[in-house]
């Protein structure tokens, strides 16, 4: 049996939309072997939203995809999931299912695709790069797509740098995360971020954390999403005082994420609890470091 291990991703960095995102140590993980005929499918770990156990499972439309793909017949399989990155909360939970679906499909075709053409595939199905891609490599990844070609670069963040995650028990849709977003923007809002999405990669890779703030700034996603996200100035705020160098809305929500350093870490849970006993929604709050490796398949 295959297993695999695929990371939770963090998308949309601050104005890095659809083009900038981070691999974090948060795992689902899949165990996949070819049956002779049918679908058998396990859900170890019982998630909010009940995971499909038939063919409409997305890891599975995944695998039967590349299968297509690859002009190959599709055998049978019995899949097991254990799922911890929560879904519905923008940290990549659907990427993770295609991701692990291409790989299994990959390793058990004998691996006809390397991680590029994976991600390729990967990044067509999502309609963006932001939450796969890092997904596939680890690290922070900026990409680009045109048609169905992917370019992308692999960053190693410092390693002084911790992830706070922030989740509420409340999900926001992608459907609906979209659906507020206007259909045009203005000449200064795109050079607004354009200039710090260029000032983003360019501090983290220097060290230049006193640029962090302004550089997650953004006018294309979070400033029209924040309406679908309870208390999400009053947490901003709160985490900038409790010693964030920045803040941003990961992927299309719920999960806001703050960005700190490691001797932050303590003072920093301390504060955000205290915040978030007074907002009327729960939150947990996590620190993760980033993934660097990107999805894995072992045979066991």
């Amino acid at each position: 049996m295959i297993h695999i291990q695929i990371p939770a991703t963090s998308a949309n960095m601050g104005p890095g939309f659809d083009s900038i995102g981070v691999a974090l140590q948060l795992y689902n993980h899949l165990w996949v072997e070819e049956i002779p005929e049918g679908l058998e499918i396990q859900v170890k770990r019982k998630q909010e939203i009940e995971i499909p156990t038939d063919e409409t499972n997305l890891i599975y439309e995944t695998m039967r995809y590349f299968y297509q793909q690859k002009g190959l017949p599709m055998p049978g399989v019995r899949l097991i999931q254990e799922d911890y990155i929560p879904m519905v909360r923008g940290l990549g939970s659907s990427a993770a299912c295609i991701v692990g679906g291409l790989t299994a499909a990959n390793e058990l075709a004998g691996r006809p695709c390397g991680k590029q053409e994976l991600a390729e595939m990967a990044a067509a199905l999502e309609g963006h790069p932001d939450n796969a891609v890092p997904a596939f490599f680890g690290g922070m990844v900026v990409g680009a797509m045109k048609e169905n070609t992917l370019k992308h670069v692999c960053l190693e963040l410092p390693k002084d740098l911790f992830f706070a995650i922030m989740v509420p028990d409340f999900p926001v849709s992608t459907e609906k995360a979209r659906g507020v977003l206007p259909q045009e923007y203005s000449r200064g809002d795109v050079v607004y971020n354009v200039s710090r999405a260029a000032l983003l990669v360019a501090s983290l890779m220097s060290g230049k954390y006193e640029n962090l703030e302004m550089a997650m700034d953004d006018k294309i996603h979070q400033p029209y999403r924040k309406v679908l996200i309870p208390g999400m100035e009053e947490i901003f705020a709160a985490a900038k005082e409790a010693g964030a160098l920045a803040c941003y809305l990961s992927g299309a929500g719920s999960t806001l994420m703050a960005i700190i350093t490691k001797e932050k870490a303590g003072e920093f849970r301390n504060q955000m609890s205290a915040c978030f006993a007074k907002l009327p929604d729960h939150w947990e709050l996590t620190l993760l470091e980033p993934d660097t490796e990107g999805v894995k398949a072992v045979t066991e």
